[in-house]
């Protein structure tokens, strides 16, 4: 179960490094900002985690692993050769974003669950979802603020929304299966949400300026 849970925090924190790697090469940012950014991306949702839970310090700073993985991703990310490619169309731009965004999702929101069981004596379903939630979707908060950019998970398609689903499926499973496949499951219904959410443009219903109040002044 370690080695399972090993290997799928390190394919969650390549996929969050990359997403939040080329949301700063589309800011232009110089190689650290894009080392930062990635690597708060990979593991600001682990931090926050560890905090809620009360583990300190967070296991980031313990074990660094993560964070050299992350920053050793974003700097490779950098090379021109490689974010050319990544980026020389919008189109593709879109859909490598959407993808590592979807499988950091899936994985740190089922890995946080996880890490909550394991201090939670008395299965707090709440706390489970919550933390299951926050570590999915911590990052790519952290990520946009840094940018400037209003939090992906406010605004486009069903975020969150994907995380909460995947993360009930999960904390189900886990009373009545293995960890193992309550985990996969979870994941699973995370980037299924997330990939046919970007495909057919599902979003919550958003609230409209203004209201009835008519066009915002103009400055």
């Amino acid at each position: 179960m370690d080695i399972f849970v090993l290997v799928l925090e390190i394919i969650g924190t390549v996929a969050f490094t990359i997403s939040g790697a080329m949301t700063g090469l589309k800011k232009e940012m110089d190689i650290f900002g894009v080392a930062i950014l990635g690597l708060t991306t990979a593991v600001g949702g682990g931090v926050v985690r560890d905090i809620i839970l009360g583990v300190t310090p967070p296991v980031t700073f313990r074990n660094p692993l993560y964070a050299f993985i992350a920053i050793g991703t974003a700097i490779i990310v950098f090379i021109p050769v490689v974010h050319r490619w990544m980026m020389r169309n919008a189109r593709i731009y879109e859909k490598i974003l959407i993808l590592m965004d979807a499988l950091g999702l899936g994985i740190f929101t089922t890995v946080g669950i996880r890490a909550a069981y394991e201090v939670s004596a008395d299965f707090n379903k709440f706390l489970l979802l919550f933390v299951g939630v926050v570590t999915g979707t911590g990052g790519g908060i952290l990520r946009d603020m840094l940018a400037g950019n209003t939090p992906y998970i406010f605004i486009r398609h069903v975020y969150a929304v994907a995380s909460l689903a995947g993360a009930v499926v999960c904390i189900f499973l886990w009373t009545v299966t293995e960890s193992v496949y309550a985990m996969l499951a979870g994941m699973a219904v995370i980037v299924i949400l997330r990939l046919l959410s970007f495909h057919f443009k599902w979003n919550l219903p958003r609230a409209k300026a203004f209201g009835n109040m008519g066009s915002p002044p103009k400055e």
